[in-house]
């Protein structure tokens, strides 16, 4: 198991008992950015609320089962007839992109992704295996039950701007942050500098079914299960750290802000190799980059 780096709740960017009033799992951060947490993971709501349609994004889709409780907090949040402008994907990893294409037909929008996430969303390929040896926890175990893809949503699916902006995002520009996937990438708003991590680096122990469950914050690097190259997750997690968030918004785990944060996430890009990289695992020895890179095969 990977040394804790602890946070605590003086961390916490939510206000837990405004948040728990909502009863549907969403985390109010900013004005205009929310997080929602769906069982495992988190999605985010990015734009200025009841501005009206076409005026937001979705970013990330959340788990199977999930896209009424997304639509409800949308409308929710932006008005009951309001669409948001586009799906934006961090990766496509089953657990975030769970009801996109329900989402992306009922809403009428364009899929922006990293091209090197394509081929698990229009139908070419399938992600390499997990690796349920790395991370010590039952979420690492059950990993090679997880579905992998591909999935195929068809001609919704958009290449993420080369110059670096965000469609219907403004303020915002997209960062590759590979290593966790190979098209994996965040987005960043330079003014206030908030970031939305996805799974680069996550707020709790995602490996543990216990730790996924209760939220209870520690710092820590990709989830190990689905990481498949090591040293371009490290790279990623030193890119972001630099960058001196001032607010995360992460995949997994509840959305911080403040020193504390800092202070861990500065911890983890320092001593990555140590606290983050399993010591045994196929993806350590052998990283897949690509759809067609090496996989595990127990």
């Amino acid at each position: 198991m990977a040394r804790q780096i602890s946070l605590d709740d003086t961390a916490r960017a939510d206000d837990p008992d405004r948040d728990a009033a909502r009863g549907d799992g969403t985390m109010e951060v900013l004005p205009d950015l929310a997080a929602q947490r769906l069982a495992i993971v988190n999605i985010a709501f990015a734009g200025p609320p009841q501005a009206g349609d076409r005026t937001w994004v979705l970013i990330d889709a959340g788990l199977f089962g999930t896209a009424e409780l997304i639509r409800s907090a949308a409308a929710r949040r932006f008005g009951m007839a309001s669409r948001p402008a586009a799906i934006l994907l961090t990766h496509a990893h089953f657990d975030h992109v769970g009801v996109l294409a329900t989402l992306a037909d009922a809403w009428d929008v364009p899929v922006f992704a990293h091209p090197l996430e394509h081929p698990y969303l229009d139908g070419r390929a399938s992600y390499p295996a997990p690796d349920p040896t790395v991370g010590g926890g039952l979420m690492s175990l059950a990993s090679p039950l997880f579905p992998r893809g591909p999935i195929d949503i068809g001609e919704r699916l958009r290449a993420l701007p080369e110059d670096g902006s965000v469609p219907a995002l403004p303020g915002f520009r997209w960062i590759h942050t590979p290593g966790h996937s190979a098209g994996h990438v965040s987005f960043w708003r330079d003014a206030d500098a908030v970031l939305v991590a996805g799974d680069a680096f996550v707020t709790t122990r995602q490996e543990s079914i216990y730790a996924a469950t209760t939220q209870s914050p520690e710092m820590h690097g990709p989830p190990m299960y689905y990481t498949t190259d090591w040293p371009a997750a490290a790279a990623s997690v030193r890119r972001l750290a630099a960058l001196a968030p001032e607010i995360v918004v992460v995949g997994h785990g509840r959305p911080m802000r403040g020193p504390v944060m800092q202070s861990a996430l500065k911890e983890l890009a320092a001593n990555f190799e140590e606290v983050a990289v399993p010591k045994h695992g196929y993806y350590v020895d052998h990283p897949a980059r690509s759809e067609n890179g090496s996989a595990y095969d127990g």
